[in-house]
């Protein structure tokens, strides 16, 4: 596991993995989904979100030095595979607004969509195009063992 330290605060990132949120309601009324950032693995600094993506386009391809992320599917289906730094490769189906996948910055990831896919992002910085490795052999040689 890697660690990062920010100022005198220590954080251990994990492998990317689900993350499930509450869900209420039923399907005659419909449903709620919360979450509050004592929840979540990170204070969420930033939101944002992609939709309209052609299927045969891959989004993504890069990792972060600092930037934690949740990604979630609103709507429609989208496969995030995460490469980490030791190589270990994982995909990850998002079809179900209620669950997210959990990214830590030393992940390089990549993710397709479906049609009607909109996908929701809680990142743990705001935007700073410096905190992005978009090459992925860069990624392999600052981040691989």
């Amino acid at each position: 596991m890697l660690f990062y330290i920010s100022g005198m605060e220590q954080h251990q990132f994990e492998m990317p993995h689900l993350i499930k949120f509450n869900k209420w309601g039923e399907s005659a009324i419909g449903y709620i989904s919360v979450t509050q950032n004592n929840e979540l693995p990170f204070i969420v600094k930033r939101v944002f979100w992609t939709y309209y993506t052609p299927e045969s386009i891959v989004r993504g391809r890069h990792a972060h030095f600092k930037t934690e992320q949740i990604l979630i599917a609103v709507s429609g289906r989208i496969i995030v595979n995460t490469e980490n730094a030791s190589g270990k490769i994982n995909q990850f189906v998002l079809e179900s607004p209620d669950v997210g996948v959990y990214l830590p910055p030393n992940v390089w990831h990549t993710m397709q969509y479906s049609h009607a896919a909109v996908q929701m992002v809680l990142a743990s910085t705001d935007f700073n195009e410096n905190d992005y490795i978009r090459n992925h052999n860069e990624f392999k040689k600052i981040w691989g063992s």
